[in-house]
């Protein structure tokens, strides 16, 4: 029997979730559809993508010919920012994660899983680059109970505090931070990061219960956590939408510059004028203004210390 043929209206929508040669766009009023990509996209620079869509797309696309074919997406819209990785299989490539971020989130542990503070100032570098407001959850508070765990988080608190950074406590599972939970994420897209098992599943089942996200405990035996997120996708939540993506460790600055790595730390950034060389690596040199703050506790030498790592492994 011969397919019938339908009409072809040009729609739009939001990509909230990729995997492999399909994504889904969703429209304004939340009907869901299955595309495959024809056309051209473009990323600014000379970047090469592994991947023409990305979750967080603004698309045109056109509805199937025929019964039982896929929507067509025509055309992705100028992207008003990105995040990026290192594509795996493919040298010189990158992987877009996701697109048009109004927020990122970085949720993390002190235990349960341990995270390390250069993983959280390399996130942190990453969004600055990318000129995306971040904010920092400590989740799994309710693990803390010792003196030297509440002093640490104390002092990491301080830490990004005095860079300026919002930081918010709670325990994901917890009901009672459910009015917090909510006040982060409402009306905005949010890109949510953090090591598998931090907690970014049982936060957004939190928050909406209804979507059910599979969530891993920590395995004892090496207190990481199972990656659960095998694909880009993206959740609403709270009025919003909310992006979970893999490949957090491969995140990364393309073409970096060493040289203008104390730019994304805001806590250095506000002081660089202050120092006697314009080219002030805030190393060795005398009269900079960056390791006076450090000296008098302006700057936390956490942070400092792990610019200095920066500087030597980039």
């Amino acid at each position: 029997m011969a397919k019938k043929k339908l009409s072809v209206p040009l729609l739009q929508g939001i990509v909230t979730k990729t995997t492999g040669a399909h994504s889904q766009v969703t429209t304004d009023d939340g009907k869901k559809y299955v595309c495959t990509f024809q056309g051209k996209s473009r990323i600014d620079g000379n970047l090469r993508s592994t991947n023409p869509v990305a979750v967080g797309d603004r698309v045109d696309f056109l509805l199937p010919l025929q019964e039982g074919d896929l929507s067509v997406i025509q055309k992705v819209l100028p992207r008003k920012n990105y995040i990026l990785r290192k594509a795996i299989s493919y040298s010189g490539k990158v992987h877009i994660l996701c697109t048009n971020i109004d927020q990122a989130i970085l949720l993390f542990t002190l235990k349960q899983p341990h995270t390390t503070t250069g993983f959280i100032n390399r996130f942190l570098v990453i969004a600055e680059a990318y000129h995306i407001p971040t904010t920092l959850i400590i989740n799994k508070i309710d693990l803390l109970h010792t003196e030297e765990e509440l002093e640490k988080l104390a002092d990491i608190k301080t830490a990004y505090q005095l860079a300026g950074y919002p930081v918010v406590e709670l325990s994901a599972t917890d009901p009672s931070y459910l009015a917090t939970a909510k006040t982060l994420f409402a009306d905005k897209i949010s890109f949510l990061g953090g090591h598998s098992g931090a907690g970014k599943s049982t936060l957004i089942n939190l928050i909406e219960p209804d979507l059910n996200i599979r969530t891993h405990q920590i395995s004892d035996y090496n207190d990481k956590g199972m990656h659960t997120t095998t694909h880009t996708e993206m959740y609403n939540v709270a009025g919003g939408y909310v992006i979970d993506a893999p490949g957090i460790k491969e995140m990364g600055l393309v073409d970096f510059d060493k040289k203008i790595l104390s730019h994304y730390f805001p806590e250095m950034r506000s002081r660089i004028s202050g120092c006697k060389f314009n080219n002030c690596k805030h190393i060795n040199e005398p009269h900079c203004a960056i390791k006076e703050a450090v000296e008098t506790g302006e700057i936390h030498l956490s942070r400092y210390n792990s610019y200095l790592r920066m500087m030597e492994d980039e």
